[in-house]
């Protein structure tokens, strides 16, 4: 699987199996081309999607198994087009992180983090530094000039990605970018979804519409709301490429 994920060369490429967990109805196996993910966002909600569309339903709830534990998602189709979400695992709070060090590795200074929200390690199946900054101008001046500087950050705290942020007090919607080992990620549900908990927390925001990729030039929308203890994450899907693999 890892030498498949290496040779097509994409962000995350799943794999379906027969479910080993009790209530499952698949296992999702995720990997990048440096390894497997216990869990991510994007690879969950394309994959459900591929399974509906081979089942031919219109409408489907799944609940899927990966190295975090069992997702429930939920996808309707029309076409080639589909919309699906997920709940993630109930949310996590690790250490806050000094903003210097937190947000270093992106170019970016203390001066440059929102005044109210420190930064934090944040899960919901898998664990990334949220990092809040203090308007959308610090977050077009972000980029990853200091790729181990950004591991020097993320390793020691079991994190992925350093999720920036700014974050709309008025509740509207949050302007993101993230950062991981192989540069930055235009969508990551997988973070959006620790984002959302994390201003319930602080704010009592308990829904958030999370922007992301508008500085690399690919646009995307993440929807997420706290359902009890868990986040809805959820997004568009479009079919992109169907074929044969021949080995």
């Amino acid at each position: 699987m890892l030498a498949f994920a290496r040779e097509t060369r994409l962000s995350e490429t799943t794999f379906v199996q027969r479910p080993t967990a009790a209530g499952a109805d698949y296992r999702n196996r995720i990997f990048t081309v440096a390894g497997e993910l216990p869990f991510a966002g994007h690879p969950s909600l394309g994959t459900a999607v591929a399974i509906a569309r081979r089942r031919r339903l219109d409408r489907a709830r799944f609940t899927q198994q990966t190295g975090a534990g069992t997702q429930a998602i939920e996808v309707e189709l029309e076409g080639q087009l589909a919309h699906a979400s997920m709940l993630q695992e109930p949310a996590s709070f690790g250490a806050e992180i000094d903003a210097s060090r937190a947000l270093a590795p992106a170019g970016l200074s203390a001066a440059d983090a929102d005044p109210e929200l420190p930064p934090q390690v944040v899960s919901t199946g898998i664990a990334h530094v949220i990092g809040p900054v203090r308007s959308v101008e610090v977050l077009a001046r972000a980029g990853l000039g200091d790729p181990a500087g950004l591991a020097t950050l993320l390793e020691p705290l079991g994190a992925t990605v350093l999720y920036l942020a700014w974050c709309d007090p008025s509740g509207g919607p949050a302007r993101a970018r993230g950062f991981f080992h192989g540069g930055e990620d235009p969508a990551t549900g997988s973070a959006a979804g620790p984002l959302c908990a994390y201003l319930t927390a602080r704010r009592g925001q308990s829904s958030l519409e999370v922007v992301q990729g508008v500085e690399m030039g690919r646009p995307s929308r993440l929807e997420t709301s706290v359902e009890g203890d868990r986040v809805r994450v959820g997004g568009d899907v479009v079919v992109l490429v169907e074929g044969t693999l021949r080995l």
